[in-house]
């Protein structure tokens, strides 16, 4: 489908979604990741360090496109 000049159909407003998911994540990362220095709990620190890790590689799974 193309849109018209000056007007969004559902598939643009589909991608500016993602567009602001994408973006949205990645300002999300950034902070958590320059404050997960800070954070000290403990025998616990290296843990959950490694969760964040694991998730923001699962998060860069499900919005990227994978071909296997």
């Amino acid at each position: 489908m193309i849109s018209k000049k000056y007007t969004i159909v559902k598939q643009d407003l589909a991608k500016l979604g993602k567009g602001a998911l994408i973006a949205g994540t990645g300002v999300a990362c950034t902070y958590i990741l320059e404050n997960v220095g800070n954070i000290n709990l403990g025998d616990f620190t290296p843990i959950i360090v490694g969760v964040i890790s694991i998730l923001t590689n699962a998060i860069l799974k499900f919005v990227r496109k994978t071909k296997y």
